[in-house]
């Protein structure tokens, strides 16, 4: 028996094979119908997806065969590897040298006939073959070693598409754990800014209320424009806030809701200085959604709809409805609307398109935030509005 030839980029063909962590998983059937069909075609019992790396080779399929592996040194496929480009064949392994005393000749599984394809790689490193084996002498055909050949390529493909996959996975794995590390940087952050900004503004209010006699108009005006900015910025903050904590909310169970109540809910939320009406148009008694979701959603669509209301009440009609697969709300007022330009950009996150009747602009990220929860929890989230004729925001969420 000689041994197989190890190549002399035999380090980097192991390194290159491990990188498909394909070694040692379980048995499956796309892997499988391919050595079955491979065998069917040449008429042999035993075909083979064969793996070699630095000291054995190991079966991914093993049709017609139990053993799962063998040591390196016996490996027909050990030299088939060393010419990656041409099928390897051996019609009588009892009259040839290489062979003849191998213990997988002269034992089980009485490896007499052999014919492997050796699976290169994109970087054209042969990680092992497709072979056939019979227990007696044979020979293929053309047609059979071009069928052969192309079963092989299709091997290749599926150990592509298992590291393709592999990489995929570890990929929006370490996406994932820098978006929590960003988010949570980004609550941190806003969290650490509240303090010393509302002790900024609390420190501002009492200057104007203590000395607001000492100082002269302008010095008042700039106290003014401190304590608007503040409160802008804690705004901001807040809007940072919530959408950091988007993903917490999503991960909350769900809960039975009385839709009245949760109109009431809202109702006395916002009653306080608003000359607010909310009516409900639902058939259903009770929903099962994710409570702190939905209050979240409620509450920035109804607060957008007072602060942008041009009228002296406000009227707000609340939908909720289902059907097989998901909830039905929509939140609709009788405000000055938003134009067909504005309607997609207002989900974006800081973008902002006007001010609101006090004067003031948003922060642009109260509607991102409730798109992006809508879109987490299996629903999605539109607008219909004409100017002059109110908006109706409509939104759906997975049951």
């Amino acid at each position: 028996m000689i041994k197989p030839l190890e190549s002399l980029n035999e380090k980097e063909r192991v390194k290159s094979l491990k990188a498909y962590s394909i070694l040692d998983t379980i048995p499956e059937s796309s892997y499988d119908d391919l050595t079955a069909i491979a065998a069917q075609i040449c008429g042999t019992p035993i075909s083979l997806v064969s793996l070699l790396d630095d000291k054995r080779q190991w079966f991914k399929s093993h049709h017609g065969l139990d053993a799962t592996e063998t040591p390196k040194e016996y490996a027909f496929c050990g030299h088939a590897i060393n010419n990656p480009d041409d099928i390897f064949v051996v019609q009588d392994s009892r009259t040839d040298e290489r062979f003849q005393d191998n213990p997988l000749v002269t034992g089980d599984p009485h490896v007499i006939f052999y014919a492997g394809i050796p699976l290169v790689n994109k970087s054209g490193f042969a990680l092992g073959t497709l072979c056939v084996i019979d227990h007696k002498p044979n020979v293929l055909s053309v047609s059979q070693i071009k069928s052969l050949k192309a079963l092989s390529n299709q091997v290749m493909n599926l150990l592509e598409l298992h590291k393709s996959k592999l990489l995929l996975e570890d990929t929006l794995k370490n996406l994932e754990e820098k978006n929590e590390a960003l988010e949570r940087f980004a609550f941190i952050a806003a969290h650490d800014l509240k303090s010393p900004l509302n002790n900024i503004t609390s420190l501002a209010e009492l200057v104007l209320s203590e000395y607001n006699l000492k100082i002269d108009e302008e010095g008042q005006n700039m106290l003014k424009i401190i304590i608007t900015s503040t409160g802008s910025l804690s705004g901001l903050i807040d809007g940072l806030l919530n959408y950091s904590r988007s993903e917490e909310i999503l991960r909350e169970d769900t809960a039975k809701l009385n839709v009245v109540e949760l109109k009431n809910e809202m109702i006395d939320l916002f009653s306080v200085d608003n000359h607010l009406k909310i009516t409900l148009k639902s058939s259903l008694t009770t929903i099962e959604v994710n409570k702190t979701a939905i209050n979240q959603i409620l509450i920035n669509l109804i607060s957008n709809a007072i602060k942008y209301n041009d009228k002296d009440n406000v009227d707000i009609e609340l939908g909720v409805s289902e059907d097989m697969t998901h909830y039905k709300f929509y939140v609709e007022d009788k405000g000055p609307g938003i134009s067909i330009d504005n309607q997609e950009i207002i989900f974006n996150i800081f973008e902002k398109i006007g001010v609101d009747k006090y004067g003031e602009h948003g922060n642009g990220i109260g509607l991102a935030t409730v798109k992006k929860i809508v879109e987490k929890l299996g629903g999605s989230i539109k607008v219909n509005s004409q100017l002059g004729n109110g908006a109706k925001f409509i939104f759906t969420l997975e049951k």
